[in-house]
């Protein structure tokens, strides 16, 4: 089942569920028979819980593919945080130009845009050579106005009350 007309979704904000509702728009369409490729910047020195699920699925409808490492708050761009980025663009256009997948997820693209590892303009420039059916999500913090306006659905997370403010600690399988 192919998707006639694909749109692009934007999930930013600082609340928590940018990552989630894309990977939860992945299992949906992976109920319906799609095939999703998810592409995460800054995210490859962790054991996230979506990877393992993704083998667990068993159907090779989701691969995901992990694009640089973790974002560190006090880390500026370097060499290879910008090679990383910039494989994980030119990984987007390869995936758009094969055609073999409905749903592709730029996991933290946005972030990668805002650490200066990718410019806006080349972020734009891939969305422009998605095909017709391809669904597209972009995710990350503070999406710029170019990115928001490039969306055609546009979800702003917002942080209300979260337990890491009280000290809690990241939790295996509910926060990555």
């Amino acid at each position: 089942m192919a998707l006639e007309r694909g749109y692009v979704h934007v999930y930013t904000g600082d609340g928590k569920g940018k990552t989630s509702a894309a990977l939860g728009l992945c299992l949906r369409a992976v109920g319906h028979g799609l095939r999703c490729f998810v592409i995460q910047f800054m995210k490859g020195n962790v054991e996230y819980g979506e990877l393992e699920a993704a083998k667990a699925l068993g159907t090779g409808k989701l691969e995901i593919r992990q694009m640089g490492r973790e974002a560190r708050e006090d880390s500026g761009p370097v060499q290879i945080d910008l090679k990383w980025a910039e494989d994980g663009l030119r990984l987007a256009a390869k995936v758009f130009e094969k055609g073999e997948h409905d749903v592709v997820v730029l996991d933290e693209v946005v972030g990668a845009v805002n650490r200066g590892l990718l410019k806006v303009d080349d972020v734009l420039r891939l969305l422009d050579k998605r095909p017709d059916g391809v669904e597209v999500v972009l995710t990350g913090t503070d999406a710029p106005p170019e990115i928001l306006a490039a969306g055609h659905v546009v979800t702003v997370m917002r942080a209300e009350k979260h337990y890491a403010a009280v000290g809690v600690r990241k939790r295996a399988g509910i926060d990555y």
